[in-house]
């Protein structure tokens, strides 16, 4: 069995909307999706997710680290899919909508409302995550392990909160 490392962030402007990447349709990966701004970690990244976090912003929106606040590590998210452990890393923060972007090469960058994330083409585990961050993340510190799966053949996630049992 493989692993695949990811880290992502979900950006979220003053009108609460979130900045996606709408992949291209010829995409290798995700093709035609909305996927948060983010990728596969390179291996001197592992250690620190952050890394990695900072470095797909910068390609997929020109953005610079000082242009964001309040970026905090809020999910670690695993998911089986066919021979692959793949294990996602997200932070949450805060940009202007009016800052500029640039064109990215994997797409076009859109802004989306959570509320309109159930009619869109996006992953059922990024719906899972936006849903679970504005009901119970957003309004804590913790930090939250998320398991994907299925129940009755429809995606659910099981969630814990990630704490250091010695305290």
């Amino acid at each position: 069995m493989n692993i695949r490392l990811f880290a992502a962030a979900y950006l979220i402007n003053e009108n609460q909307e979130i900045l996606f990447l709408q992949k291209q349709n010829n995409a290798r990966f995700l093709a035609g999706h909305l996927v948060p701004i983010g990728g596969h970690m390179e291996d001197d990244e592992v250690k620190v997710p952050l890394k990695a976090c900072y470095r797909e912003i910068e390609e997929e929106t020109g953005l610079q680290p000082e242009q964001i606040t309040n970026l905090k590590f809020k999910y670690i998210m695993h998911r089986i899919k066919e021979n692959e452990i793949r294990i996602q890393y997200l932070f949450f923060g805060n940009v202007s909508r009016n800052l500029d972007l640039i064109e990215s090469e994997e797409g076009e960058l859109k802004w989306i409302k959570p509320d309109d994330i159930d009619h869109l083409e996006m992953t059922a585990a990024t719906k899972e995550i936006i849903k679970h961050y504005i009901s119970i993340g957003q309004l804590t510190d913790d930090i939250y392990v998320g398991t994907m799966g299925s129940s009755d053949n429809k995606p659910e996630v099981n969630w814990g909160i990630l704490r250091d049992w010695e305290i």
